[in-house]
């Protein structure tokens, strides 16, 4: 006959393994968000260039952000993981040039990586570090050349005005995917468009359909600012 201890002893073992086997689940999906600078500038707000001056016109990254299917989201899983730039030294060229901060003061990027690493990447930990974590978005940004698509529709950064539906169909049409459109507005109250949504699985390597899409807050007509 078993004694109490050793019984309670695999029971904590068994509850040990569950709880590896949920951390090694904790996300669903993720958001792979990016946005178009002329539509973040464009605002009240406005923006300040990077320290290495002003960006190319393309969209940049927002973000990688792990989501789970019933819409809610973990964040800033893991205190004790800080961003730590000697581990993406290699990879901050790439970031200068794809995923610039714009707030201000102006500034080399590194608080904003280390927030999205903070908040977001450390909910990612049971499947990239922090390396695999940026690498894989920057070759994300690459798979998903949003300009290069929309131009193909004939969509252009001109101050012109596109249906939201035949900005969503180019995107679905060069991604496969249907996207999350994300609108803000400028001083004139005018729609713009300002990020787009697309969603990846938690390998971070392949996109997906989206298991819900963020509501878009955006007018039928919406704007394509110039930067």
């Amino acid at each position: 006959m078993e004694s109490k201890g050793s019984t309670l002893t695999k029971l904590l073992l068994l509850l040990n393994i569950s709880l590896v086997l949920c951390a090694s689940e904790d996300f669903d999906f993720f958001y792979f968000v990016q946005q178009w600078p002329g539509a973040y500038c464009d605002t009240k707000q406005s923006c300040c260039y990077p320290k290495t001056g002003k960006p190319a016109a393309d969209f940049s990254i927002h973000g990688l952000w792990p989501n789970y299917n019933d819409g809610s989201w973990p964040s800033n899983c893991d205190p004790d993981s800080v961003f730590d730039k000697s581990q993406i030294s290699d990879l901050v060229s790439s970031m200068e040039k794809n995923w610039p901060s714009l707030s201000c003061p102006s500034s080399n990027g590194m608080r904003f990586w280390s927030h999205e690493w903070e908040k977001h990447g450390t909910c990612a930990e049971s499947e990239l570090d922090q390396h695999e974590y940026f690498e894989a978005t920057l070759k994300l940004k690459q798979k998903v050349n949003l300009l290069q698509t929309l131009k193909n529709a004939g969509i252009e950064p001109d101050d012109g005005f596109y249906s939201l539906e035949s900005i969503s169909d180019a995107i679905k049409e060069g991604t496969g995917f249907a996207p999350g459109i994300e609108c803000n507005r400028d001083s004139a109250h005018n729609s713009q468009l300002y990020q787009v949504y697309v969603c990846v699985d938690t390998s971070a390597s392949n996109l997906i359909e989206c298991p819900l899409l963020p509501k878009s807050k955006c007018g039928s007509q919406i704007q394509f600012p110039k930067f």
